[in-house]
């Protein structure tokens, strides 16, 4: 299916979203809002009487699908080149569009986002012919696919049971709101955690709508400074993007890849194991694989990219959809059909040819569905590793807390203390002071004591030597003290 063909798909949507009467006609006035949109997410230079001039002869009545068509063509799609456009927010323009009138978000247990990547996936899966629907084997194709990314094992049941209640959809097919419902009722698939069926959702968008082959980590070594950096890796059929991670929001180079490319193994060295190497005409693209596994899947995956480089074809599942149509066509003309044993013959070589092709695409989507595999067991170690990361980090900042807190404590306790031995400082610089002032008092009352005693000594030895006098003189002549006699009777002996 050609990009013209993919683009037809949304905007029979969105003209038909506009068509409120049902009668397969809109109005000029709607076709013009609709091709202004249009030009504008198509990138493509908007030509405002292109319109008037192509149905100038129609008045100002509707135009129906079919007379939409040749402006459609000559104006926009034979204009349009892939690559120079997002085809998500083409899409999403269209989706939005036509969920408004016909699907009803506020009723639905799934997201806008997973309605609108299942809308993409629909028109992905869905028979060429209008109106569009997807067939049962179509359906089951891509609820396996589900499945798979969610690790759970399909269970077919519901979709059985729902042929058995419905038989038109089994020769009809699902249209997208019927798909879109029943999806949301659990009646196709039961889903007992939405956010896994998101992130399963999420992976087969990727490898399908947006046609990524393998994605993950890789090392790759610098053509300037020859330094090796780890980078996040995004091949697809026509190129090699990395980016800093995984959000893809930092996107650092590519690896343009074409029919010349080629891509080889690479003994170790530099320290790094498990190489490969993508040579294009001017430069070679040296990359490290985490594990032998890797390196394999990765050499693997980008010969399939090479492969459908050198067939002329841009997507995968692309191809991988007209085998199955081609398959189903080719056993329903089987059983309905009786030859000859040449015919028979033939018929076995086609189914060998067919069923050698058929294994080959098994293995590579094995190679992607193990690809898969391996991709969500590395987030889900990586998740490991950022809880622990996170619990050893919450665990540091609690400690740090506790040490902060000790030491805000510690110092709180230490001012404390040194408040105190101030205060005592103080209160010893006091009691000095008192001592000092209370031994110059004693001093000075001892001083007035001695001075005091030596007054009392002295008035003492006056007052005797008074009494000495007095007496003296009290007494009669010749009489002698007995001072006086002593000396006498010593002069006698």
């Amino acid at each position: 299916m050609d990009l013209k063909s993919e683009l037809l798909k949304s905007i029979w949507y969105a003209f038909t979203s506009l068509d409120v009467e049902k009668c397969g006609k809109v109005s000029k006035s709607q076709l013009k809002v609709l091709s202004y949109n249009l030009y504008t997410v198509l990138n493509i230079p908007h030509d405002p009487v292109a319109l008037e001039e192509h149905f100038q002869d129609d008045d100002e009545g509707p135009v129906s699908n079919h007379g939409y068509m040749p402006y459609l063509n000559k104006y926009i799609l034979d204009k349009v080149k892939e690559g120079m456009f997002d085809k998500e927010k083409f899409d999403d323009l269209c989706w939005m569009m036509t969920s408004k009138k016909n699907f009803n978000m506020a009723a639905q247990r799934l997201s806008e986002r997973d309605c609108f990547k299942l809308f993409c996936l629909f028109n992905l899966l869905s028979e060429d012919r209008y109106p569009l629907v997807m067939i049962p084997e179509e359906v089951e194709y891509l609820l396996k696919k589900i499945c798979t990314a969610m690790n759970q094992e399909w269970d077919g049941k519901p979709l059985d049971a729902l042929i058995c209640l419905d038989p038109t959809g089994q020769d009809e097919g699902l249209s997208i709101w019927s798909f879109l419902e029943h999806m949301s009722e659990g009646h196709l698939l039961r889903v007992t955690n939405a956010e896994a069926f998101s992130l399963a959702l999420d992976e087969v968008f990727l490898e399908m709508y947006h046609n990524v082959l393998k994605r993950g980590y890789m090392w790759k070594k610098g053509h300037v400074r020859r330094n090796w950096t780890e980078r996040w890796f995004v091949l697809k059929p026509s190129s090699i993007e990395y980016y800093v991670c995984e959000d893809l929001k930092d996107k650092r180079g590519q690896v343009k890849l074409d029919k010349n490319c080629v891509v080889e193994p690479v003994s170790d060295r530099d320290g790094k194991r498990c190489m490969f190497c993508v040579k294009t005409h001017n430069k070679t693209f040296e990359m490290s694989a985490s594990d032998q596994r890797q390196k394999v899947e990765w050499i693997q995956a980008v010969q399939t990219a090479l492969r459908l480089q050198t067939e002329g074809k841009s997507s995968l599942h692309h191809e991988l959809k007209l085998k199955r149509r081609r398959q189903r066509e080719h056993s329903r003309s089987a059983r309905s059909s009786c030859s000859s044993q040449s015919s028979q013959s033939d018929d076995s070589n086609y189914q060998e040819t067919e069923k050698g092709k058929e294994r080959q695409d098994l293995e590579i989507e094995s190679i992607i569905q193990h690809a898969r595999e391996l991709e969500i067991r590395r987030r889900e170690q990586e998740e490991k590793e950022r809880r622990k990361q996170r619990e050893v980090q919450l665990d540091l900042e609690r400690q740090l807390k506790e040490a902060e807190m000790l030491r805000d404590s510690m110092k709180a306790e230490m001012q404390e203390r040194a408040k105190e031995a101030e205060q005592q400082k103080k209160r010893i610089a006091e009691l000095e002071l008192t001592q000092q002032k209370l031994e110059a008092a004693l001093n000075m009352e001892i001083q007035a004591r001695l001075e005091e005693e030596r007054a009392r000594t002295g008035a003492a030895e006056v007052a005797a030597g008074r009494r000495r006098k007095e007496e003296a003189i009290q007494a009669p002549p010749g009489a002698a003290g007995p001072a006086e006699s002593q000396p006498s009777a010593a002069g006698s002996v």
